[in-house]
């Protein structure tokens, strides 16, 4: 090489470099390297956190860097999931086709045994919130609605039906190291979320059923089994049906249960997981629970566990992006200083970092709550159950859904917050996870229910109560811990609001009394999300 060359090799030539930065993000452990999420296991976890903490120790690293690797690869647009509508042979399969790695990541997350009878139910919990912080919806979303398959399938045993166990024992505990994978398709074209306008009909077939319809909104269209909502021949109620996506043997040969898939959805977030519409052509089905109350049922149970597993999902999102948002703040130097060094930039961590402690604690009480409770998932209040009984499962209901609507909303607050932190670099998808995170909380908030319909079911909650918990009741209930004058200022406000025309015909009072109510539900849960985090840090 000549001199000549030398010196134009050296012209304008930069050597930054982001290497130390995306080495200490890649030796992160999300569990280890979390104090706070280790504070909140001690807290709640009692006798019970020597030993689980120990095997979160060994746990974490898996997924914070093993299975992090994997869902950075499965992302990538090019090898998004696709349908193979036929064979070479001229044969219908509806083979979706999914990269290697969501394979493995699959069979890995599924291979713990989330909801076996051997793994107690707060290491899952633990685990599962490790896991969301992956921002893979192609693998969380599928365990989710397994959970709510398997809660079904464990409260309404049936020996009539022996398919149903043998369903139950591939889910929860796996059939020779493979474990089934669970759906829920309920939404058609002309409802959505309104279950009642179901039209897709079962039609009896000796013991079993028959479906004919189409399904509109089926996510993890890729499940080895799905809870599916239908109405029977001649009634006008709704039911509730397991239906395998292959009878047995027939998997091998890709000949689906009477079914086709026929597309999948192109979504802005959760795009590793496939969506399908799915129509029904005599798919074998299995009632489940009892007939004609389908959407007690699926509500009460299934749709519960959803909501409540997106509240999880949304506290380990945060956590991952306050950490990295910190951690790139205090690498990175702009205009002679590092970002964190700014009084903006650091106001915007410390948000930030509060909103993924708060939904963290938040995470957890609501969580603790539903476990302390004797059968938390019953559909609907029974009025021979002890008055505090209903009361707290009444609290339960509510935090539910308030931490579904608000977690999801803050969330995205958060991550864009976050993702500035990073400037430019936080929209580059190749660089963050941020991008992807943000993208899937947005979609989290419409999924399950969006926040107009759940605000909605809060108020005529709370109203249809009133004769045996009143407002006052409610809320020193919910807020017990709160500050005196916190707590009287939200009764003040509830106890308004359930006189305002909310619900009413739309008019300059029923929209100023429908934003107020908005603005009291979010205030409301931060309160109680404070007192969570309070409870954590004493």
């Amino acid at each position: 090489m000549t001199l000549a060359s030398e010196e134009l090799q050296t012209k304008g030539y930069n050597s930054y470099s982001f290497n130390d930065f995306v080495q200490k993000r890649e030796s992160l452990d999300w569990y280890k390297d979390e104090p706070f999420l280790q504070k909140a296991v001690e807290k709640f976890l009692g006798k019970e956190f020597e030993a689980i903490h120990e095997r979160l120790l060994n746990f974490s690293p898996k997924v914070s860097r093993d299975w992090n690797r994997l869902a950075e690869k499965l992302a990538r647009p090019e090898v998004r999931p696709y349908m193979l509508h036929y064979d070479a042979f001229n044969n219908r399969i509806d083979r979706i086709v999914r990269p290697a790695e969501t394979h493995q990541l699959e069979k890995a997350v599924f291979g713990e045994g989330l909801f076996s009878s051997k793994m107690s139910t707060w290491e899952s919990f633990v685990k599962r919130m490790l896991i969301h912080q992956l921002g893979e919806a192609g693998v969380a979303c599928p365990f989710t609605c397994t959970h709510g398959l398997v809660a079904l399938l464990d409260e309404f045993p049936n020996a009539e039906y022996p398919e149903l166990h043998e369903i139950l024992l591939h889910t929860k505990e796996g059939r020779d190291g493979d474990f089934g994978i669970g759906a829920q398709f309920m939404s058609e074209i002309q409802g959505g979320s309104d279950l009642p306008a179901n039209v897709l009909e079962a039609i009896p077939d000796g013991k079993h059923y028959r479906l004919y319809g189409n399904k509109f909104f089926c996510s993890v269209a890729h499940a080895d089994y799905s809870v599916v909502t239908a109405k029977i021949t001649g009634t006008d109620k709704v039911s509730t049906f397991i239906v395998p996506s292959w009878l047995p043997g027939d998997k091998e040969k890709e000949k689906r249960n009477s079914y086709q898939i026929n597309r999948i959805k192109w979504k802005m977030g959760t795009a590793e997981l496939p969506t399908g519409e799915i129509q029904y052509e005599g798919a074998v089905a299995y009632p489940i629970g009892p007939k004609d109350k389908g959407i007690a049922v699926a509500v009460g149970i299934v749709l519960t566990l959803s909501r409540l597993e997106i509240g999880i999902a949304c506290a380990g999102f945060m956590l991952r992006a306050s950490r990295e948002a910190h951690l790139y703040s205090d690498f990175r130097t702009v205009f002679g200083q590092k970002i964190k060094d700014y009084p903006l930039s650091a106001s915007k961590l410390k948000k930030i970092e509060n909103a993924a402690h708060r939904t963290t604690a938040g995470a957890f009480k609501i969580y603790d709550l539903f476990l302390r409770l004797e059968k938390p998932l019953n559909p609907g209040l029974k009025s021979d159950q002890p008055l505090e009984v209903r009361r707290q499962l009444f609290n339960l209901r509510e935090l539910v859904l308030l931490q579904k609507i608000c977690t999801t909303s803050e969330g995205a607050d958060v991550l864009k917050e976050a993702i500035s932190i990073f400037g430019g670099h936080g929209v580059m998808e190749e660089f963050s996870s941020l991008p992807r995170i943000f993208r899937d909380v947005v979609v989290n908030e419409q999924w399950e229910g969006p926040r107009n319909l759940l605000l909605t079911q809060i108020y005529r909650d709370i109203s249809r109560v009133v004769d045996w918990y009143s407002p006052a009741e409610f809320v020193r209930s919910v807020l017990e811990g709160a500050p005196e004058e916190t707590i009287k200022k939200f009764v003040e406000q509830l106890t308004d609001l359930l006189h305002k025309p909310v619900l009413g015909e739309v008019s300059e009072a029923s929209i100023e009394a429908a934003i107020k109510w908005d603005e009291f539900c979010s205030a409301f849960f931060k309160a109680y999300q404070e007192v969570a985090l309070a409870e954590i840090s004493s």
